[in-house]
């Protein structure tokens, strides 16, 4: 650098974006977590909200069996009520073939299905190999293109694995592959642990980009070691389209060892305070969203887990006062 160039920053040196898009999974992800259902009417006042913010893209629910989440039974009455005049996408999931069924008598946009990328998860969570779920989205591939709705493929335990470790690439590429071979629209590389580090992140998401450019990619961000701010940047330095969080950080998967607290999906308002702070644009209102995000922990009766509900935001902090420090006086540098 000369004397009169202008010093590279941080965002130039990733090569991170201007924008980037949130997905919010929280009606989801977040809420299946919770023993108690909540009502049909309060899930219609978060997804309000949630537009009201400014977000865009929203998985609103789950076409698992009623009795194996019960908290999502409501999934057609759901989407049956949802605004549909707000320019939202609308995403649902579906974990098997009856579910895609389900699905495919709704009006929603995006329709995602999860693969694990390791065996002994895929045959815990779905009772499944991989392969045999592989084999199985080709046909959840064909309802959803009858019916005009864009197949997702979440990749689970793309990097690393519950009772075993580090997921190989070619474990994660096959799914991958078998994604393109049913017709998916996009994949998304979930950091399903909270383990992963940022190294592998960027590196897996950096190489789905560079062998399948016409194939949306993102990243779904959990944080148990509190590595997700740095997977949420890394994942956007390899050019991931989208990050998905949820808000109040609920969800996970909390049937894994470990203090409960610390399961869940990255907080949404923990990412918008990260981006935003950076100058990374999302067009979702922070300070909004964090006010749904505390109304939905009291009413949930979830432990307080995000840092910004915990901790405060940069703005915060810059409004506090010592208290000694009268009224209207700001100490600094300039009056020392």
């Amino acid at each position: 650098m000369t004397a009169h160039s202008t010093p590279t920053t941080l965002r130039q040196a990733w090569g991170l974006p201007d924008t980037t898009r949130v997905v919010e999974v929280g009606l989801r992800d977040g809420l299946q977590a919770i023993s108690t259902p909540v009502s049909t009417q309060t899930k219609l006042e978060i997804v309000h909200r949630l537009i009201d913010a400014g977000v865009r893209e929203v998985e609103v629910a789950s076409f698992a069996h009623p009795r194996v989440l019960p908290q999502l039974a409501d999934a057609e009455e759901l989407l049956r009520q949802v605004p549909r005049d707000r320019g939202v996408t609308y995403r649902a999931l579906v974990p098997n073939l009856r579910g895609m069924r389900r699905a495919a008598e709704c009006e929603i946009d995006d329709v995602a299905v999860v693969v694990p990328a390791d065996d002994g998860m895929a045959l815990k969570n779905q009772n499944r190999t991989t392969a045999q779920l592989i084999a199985e989205i080709q046909e959840i591939g064909r309802i959803a293109a009858d019916v005009g709705q864009r197949l997702i493929v979440a990749v689970a335990c793309a990097f690393f694995a519950p009772c075993r470790g580090p997921v190989s690439r070619a474990e994660r590429l096959a799914v991958v592959e078998g994604a393109l071979e049913a017709g998916a629209a996009a994949v998304y590389l979930a950091t399903t642990t909270g383990e992963e580090h940022p190294g592998e992140v960027h590196d897996g998401i950096a190489e789905v980009r560079d062998l399948h450019p016409e194939l949306g990619c993102g990243a779904h961000l959990h944080n148990r070691n509190g590595f997700a701010p740095a997977n949420a940047l890394a994942a956007l330095s390899a050019g991931a389209d989208w990050l998905e969080t949820s808000f109040s950080g609920l969800g996970g998967d909390m049937w894994f060892p470990g203090d409960p607290t610390v399961l869940g999906n990255m907080a949404t308002e923990d990412l918008l305070h990260l981006l935003h702070s950076m100058g990374i644009s999302t067009g979702i209102d922070f300070e909004q969203h964090r006010r749904l995000a505390t109304d939905v922990t009291a009413m949930t009766g979830f432990p307080v887990t995000s840092f910004v509900a915990r901790g405060g935001s940069r703005d915060d902090l810059a409004a506090a006062r010592w208290p000694d420090q009268p009224q209207g006086r700001v100490d600094g540098p300039a009056q020392r």
